[in-house]
């Protein structure tokens, strides 16, 4: 029975120990003794850093471009807002002009803006066996078949290529980029 006794004990008196042991490193670990920090908290301290740690910036100038053409339901497009208005000889600036008066320069502009802004991504490199921006070679069977095939498939998408006429490209700005590559291959 001693044995017994002196057993129970010993186990009462490790599972004790074990207990306050555990109490206290909980109560370590929950300490509020610190504040707690959060990532958040860091943010500006990370934006700091950033700026610390950047590259000067460089002075760079951009040509001025002409404005985008845009299509409207009745074919005409406003003057933006920022550019300067075009007078006629009695001094009175137009309200509007119409896409058929765009200068063939404007037109140029906005295909090469969609096509550096969209069509790059496939034609500069060939991907999904799209021509290559000009490759005269890979370019002629397509040009053989006429402009309004390109536009075409260009706008309503074919074999690989998706439809390019969207939310926020006209028909209109697709048939100028495709202008534009043909130029560029022909």
């Amino acid at each position: 029975m001693k044995k017994t006794v002196l057993n129970t004990s010993l186990k009462s008196a490790l599972s004790m120990a074990l207990i306050v042991t555990l109490g206290v490193s909980v109560s370590a670990c929950s300490s509020h003794d610190e504040e707690e920090v959060y990532a958040i908290d860091r943010v500006e301290d990370a934006a700091e850093l950033a700026r610390k740690n950047a590259p000067e910036p460089e002075d760079m100038e951009f040509a001025e471009t002409a404005p985008m053409v845009t299509a409207a339901g009745d074919a005409t497009i406003t003057a933006a807002a920022d550019m300067p208005a075009a007078t006629d000889t009695a001094g009175a600036a137009p309200a509007e002009t119409t896409v058929a008066a765009v200068p063939e320069d404007l037109a140029v502009n906005v295909g090469a803006q969609l096509y550096n802004k969209q069509c790059v991504a496939c034609h500069q490199n060939g991907l999904l066996n799209a021509p290559k921006y000009g490759d005269a070679a890979a370019w002629a069977p397509r040009i053989a078949k006429g402009k309004e095939t390109l536009y075409t498939h260009a706008a309503n998408g074919f074999n690989q290529m998706n439809a390019q006429v969207n939310a926020e490209v006209t028909e209109e700005q697709v048939h100028a980029a495709v202008d534009y590559m043909v130029a560029a291959a022909s």
